[in-house]
């Protein structure tokens, strides 16, 4: 009959309700994130904010469908299951996990009948703990970096800062641009709060015991996925400009200054090589403060 919904569609329906109105999300344990490498699939339920989820948008059935090729090889060569990227997932009360990333794997191993699926438990930073840290903060200044393509070591945007030292070269993969630590030494003593703002999902208070290691602190992380609800980045991002007098946004080529109620915007292009970035950057940042205090006077 034209219009009737599959199988699949009414069982994500059914999954996307019960997300939606019984279950919140809660934090994981460190050894539960540690430990945990694959779940049932029947404990993934799906995150009513993606546009997975979304009847106007949906599931791309043509993705789906690629992926149950991709199992269905690795099951020909006798392999346990598909290998590839695990889901990012948070942790649900009452149970179970919701999926941050990879609905379409999730959905083409339910389609499948397949039992478990390879998945990678996060602790994301919601719009209540965001509040929380703004409410604990007594800065009116913020530096916003991308921690992707400025603050990690891509092997493209200069050196390396020192690796950690055993164990905890094995406990964080993540690899520091050199100069990262002074950089945010510099703008913790100059009363900025740091902010990071990243394309991937990580766990904000993974993130803040490795870059305590290297003796210096973020004020919290973004995640820039694009989510329908409040709590996407746009909501995030909106309420944290609030908080500020003014924001410096640091990239590879420039620093920015934004400052909303002056209607002021102020960019100095970095000019040195890689290898002293951070230091360009504290040079730069320092003009700013310069020229700002001269513009403020009466």
């Amino acid at each position: 009959m034209a219009g009737s919904k599959t199988w699949f569609e009414e069982f994500l329906e059914k999954e996307t309700a019960w997300s939606r109105t019984e279950s919140f999300p809660v934090k994981a344990s460190l050894t539960e994130r540690l430990l945990t490498r694959e779940a049932e699939c029947k404990k993934l339920h799906p995150n009513p904010a993606d546009e997975f989820c979304d009847p106007a948008i949906g599931p791309n059935y043509e993705i789906i469908a690629d992926y149950e090729r991709q199992y269905r090889q690795v099951e020909s060569t006798n392999q346990y299951y598909y290998e590839g990227e695990p889901l990012s997932v948070e942790r649900l009360y009452p149970d179970g996990y919701r999926i941050l990333n990879g609905h379409h794997r999730w959905a083409a191993a339910v389609r499948m009948g397949k039992k478990t699926i390879p998945i990678r438990i996060v602790n994301i930073m919601h719009e209540a703990d965001v509040k929380k840290i703004l409410e604990q903060s007594s800065h009116s200044r913020r530096a916003a970096i991308d921690l992707d393509e400025v603050i990690l070591s891509t092997g493209e945007n200069g050196p390396q800062e020192k690796e950690l030292a055993f164990p905890w070269d094995i406990r964080y993969e993540l690899r520091l641009r050199s100069g990262v630590p002074v950089l945010f030494r510099f703008l913790m003593e100059n009363s900025y709060d740091i902010w990071l703002y990243s394309a991937q999902y990580y766990s904000f208070d993974t993130l803040q015991e490795f870059f305590r290691k290297y003796h210096v602190e973020v004020t919290g992380l973004v995640c820039r996925k694009s989510r329908r609800s409040g709590e996407g980045s746009v909501g995030l991002e909106r309420m944290i400009m609030e908080k500020y007098d003014y924001t410096v946004h640091i990239d590879n080529e420039a620093v920015v200054q934004i400052r909303p109620a002056q209607k002021e915007f102020r960019e100095i292009e970095l000019k040195a090589d890689p290898d002293g970035w951070s230091r360009a950057v504290i040079e730069a940042v320092t003009t700013i403060e310069k020229e700002s205090a001269k513009a403020d006077k009466p």
